[in-house]
């Protein structure tokens, strides 16, 4: 690895010249003294061990008399050797007024001295020369490099800095935000990997630096914040250049993820690209802040302003934002779909109905029971041991009844709290849940740590609280209702277009379950109070009831309180909500999925796909040839050869090398197939969501940064480093000044 000599005004490095360079001193004071005597007041502030691990000075610094050659091969410094020789008048000075006050014998030797050190110098300097030839004589030293090209260079190497640092996951500071700022600190990983180029040997990023004034930094704050916004439009441009090219799309928003202590929702686009699969990809982070309209207005922005996008070619919208967040998020929808109609909202095929249900309400009690179901699953995933555990809980309540604990634990061995029956394995593993966490928490055998245990005891007071148990039981009945139709939301192509036509009896089953509240509550009631007996959980009113309502003589028993605040808020919310999931443009696009040549056939040909795809007649190719071509389209199909099997999804309808010939229907599935209820079945295309889970559970939240993220997310996008600097300099021809370091 080459060195480079760190004194002011010296560019020496081992690449060119044959001269020795010696590391700084470990000796706290040794060391200060080569620091002054170079002058560079950057590096009074770094350690002894910081600078003998980075930082060279090269011999022509040193008298001759102070360096020593032990072998051809190997040159060192007498152990008290400290730096004079340096092209700095202020130190000259000081050196000359010390050896005037030195002894008369001193100046009788200086001139030998001086002849010495000439004649030393000399034969270093034919040495240099001649190492910067080759064997034909011809001049290899560095060329010359105009400021452009170094500037260029510079950046090249900090875009390629960032750009590693983002796709690896490594945090750009690197400590605690709440550290003080102080000597005894390391830096930013940012800067100790600039530092660390420039010592392997970057000679664009050391000349940059060498040509600024010693205390600034490699890199500003400012400069840093203006290439991350490069890199992040460099980013977008790419994802969404099939977009573009295909128009029509739709947005996901997740839940809420931490930025600098402010809340953003990450903002996903759905589209079908060129090879007409279904891709979801993550393309910025929307700040949630303010009110309904000015989130809506940051959202339109931010899609029509950074991603280039036009919200009339919106055909889809859906959110999994949980709790409080989750009826504003809806109002920020509700109101995208005023202004642009065709955006329907609809289920998302990454999360089961029931969840996204469940999810929604803001309940207590269901707060309660989904931050739990959160817990348990983050508790398990921690170790195979407390799976192990779990499993034996089991298989220690279920003795006689092996068939049951076998599928309970088959259940557990999957991602059971994000099913489409969660609360009925809930429900199910109610008692083993809370004997293994009771078994945990005491940990008679010493086997777990103080983390564990004490996390442990946190879910069993959660389980053994009545409140949990019995807006659990209430969410399992209820969501019994549409758990079969969620499931065929996310099942294959046939059944999400019958699940549509079944949304009618689910709504007309929940209405008969409202008008008998009383009814049903009387048993859901008797079952949670039976499931609380077992656990020894006595049935009680939350404590919180007590301390909000005013004092009265009147005492409430808990069957009317959980009747009032559990069972018929539930149900409400389910009987509300299913209708805004799938309103009436939503459900005329399910119903023109009988396109496709499958559930064409099941339905015997029958279709009506005019009427219910004139909602979309904007988006056809050629609206009036549209009923020519779609009595073509059934004729092919109908009378095709009996060994033809039917394509059964859209994406395999699109395959059909002939589809090129019907461009309205193709145009149309392409339409229907932007929309989120359909599933991701390409994990090429679907995996932002899991990478993104994967970055906020491996990245603390003060070392979290949007720019970063979305360059982890997106890592197996290629980056174009002299597209990234051009683009720089065009946006920003005249470069901020650095900032000074710590």
């Amino acid at each position: 690895m080459p060195n480079f000599c760190a004194a002011l005004n010296c560019s020496r490095s081992s690449t060119h010249s044959v001269l020795a360079f010696f590391r700084f001193p470990r000796d706290p004071e040794r060391c200060k003294k080569w620091v002054e005597n170079c002058s560079r007041s950057d590096l009074k502030d770094k350690t002894p061990d910081h600078l003998n691990k980075y930082h060279r000075l090269c011999a022509r610094h040193f008298e001759p008399n102070l360096i020593t050659k032990t072998s051809p091969f190997r040159t060192v410094l007498k152990d008290s050797a400290v730096p004079t020789i340096f092209d700095n008048p202020s130190l000259k000075r000081s050196n000359n007024e010390t050896e005037n006050k030195d002894a008369p014998d001193a100046k009788k030797n200086k001139p030998d001295s001086q002849s010495e050190e000439t004649k030393d110098n000399s034969e270093t300097t034919t040495k240099e020369i001649s190492a910067s030839k080759n064997g034909d004589g011809v001049d290899s030293s560095p060329q010359v490099i105009d400021e452009e090209t170094l500037n260029k260079e510079y950046l090249k190497s900090l875009f390629d800095v960032v750009v590693m640092m983002g796709t690896q996951n490594i945090p750009l500071h690197g400590h605690s935000d709440k550290e003080p700022r102080s000597k005894s600190f390391t830096p930013s990983n940012f800067q100790a990997l600039l530092e660390y180029r420039i010592n392997a040997g970057d000679e664009y990023l050391r000349k940059k630096f060498e040509g600024s004034p010693v205390n600034l930094e490699y890199c500003s704050s400012t400069q840093l914040q203006q290439m991350l916004g490069v890199m992040e439009k460099g980013i977008r441009e790419e994802l969404l250049a099939d977009v573009k090219e295909g128009r029509f799309f739709s947005l996901v928003v997740d839940n809420l993820v931490e930025f600098g202590g402010e809340s953003h929702l990450p903002l996903f686009v759905r589209f079908v690209d060129k090879t007409s699969s279904l891709r979801e990809e993550l393309v910025g982070f929307l700040l949630f802040e303010g009110d309904v309209e000015a989130i809506t207005e940051k959202l339109v922005a931010e899609v029509t302003e950074k991603c280039g996008l036009d919200m009339q070619y919106c055909r889809g919208q859906a959110y999994l934002c949980s709790g409080v967040s989750a009826m504003k998020v809806k109002a920020v929808v509700a109101r995208i779909a005023e202004l642009h109609p065709l955006a329907v909202l609809t289920p998302c095929s990454n999360c089961p109905l029931n969840i996204n249900l469940a999810s929604t309400m803001t309940f207590t009690g269901v707060h309660l029971v989904m931050s739990t179901l959160k817990k348990l699953d983050a508790f398990f995933s921690k170790s195979p041991l407390l799976q192990n555990q779990l499993e034996s809980a089991i298989s220690i309540y279920y003795q006689g009844n092996e068939e049951k604990a076998s599928v309970l634990k088959e259940a557990c061995n999957s991602k059971w709290t994000e099913q489409h029956d969660t609360f009925e394995v809930a429900v199910d593993l109610l008692e083993s849940l809370l004997l293994c966490m009771d078994s945990v928490h005491d940990n008679e055998d010493h086997k777990w740590n103080d983390e564990v245990a004490h996390n442990a005891f946190i879910i069993s007071e959660a389980l053994a609280d009545f409140e949990f148990v019995m807006t659990l039981v209430v969410l399992k009945n209820v969501l019994s209702f549409t758990r079969a139709f969620g499931k065929n939301l996310q099942g294959q192509t046939n059944e999400v277009f019958f699940a549509s036509n079944s949304l009618t009896a689910v709504l007309h089953s929940l209405n008969e379950v409202y008008d008998n509240i009383e009814v049903y509550h009387e048993f859901w009631f008797e079952e949670a109070v039976n499931l609380a007996a077992a656990l020894e959980i006595p049935v009680k009113v939350p404590r919180l009831y007590f301390r909000k309502r005013p004092t009265s003589g009147e005492e409430i028993q808990p069957e009317t309180y959980y009747k009032e605040q559990v069972t018929l808020p539930v149900v409400t919310h389910v009987i509300k909500e299913l209708p805004d999931l799938f309103s009436e443009n939503h459900l005329k696009a399910l119903k023109s999925l009988s396109l496709v040549p499958a559930i064409m056939g099941q339905l015997k040909f029958n279709t009506t796909e005019e009427t219910s795809a004139d909602i979309y007649k904007e988006d056809l190719l050629n609206p009036d040839t549209f009923p020519a071509e779609l009595h073509c389209w059934k004729i092919k199909w109908k009378h095709g050869s009996k060994d033809v099997v039917l394509p059964a999804t859209i994406y395999e309808t699109l395959q059909l090398s002939d589809v090129k010939f019907f461009p309205n229907v193709c145009a149309l599935l392409k339409v229907l197939y932007n929309l989120p209820v359909f599933a991701l079945t390409n994990e090429k295309c679907s995996n932002a969501k899991q990478r993104l889970t994967t970055y906020l559970e491996d990245t603390p939240v003060h070392h979290r940064n949007k720019s970063m993220a979305l360059f982890y997310i997106n890592s197996a996008i290629k980056h174009d480093l002299d597209n990234m600097v051009e683009t720089y300099l065009k946006m920003y021809p005249v470069s901020e000044p650095s900032e000074k370091r710590d």
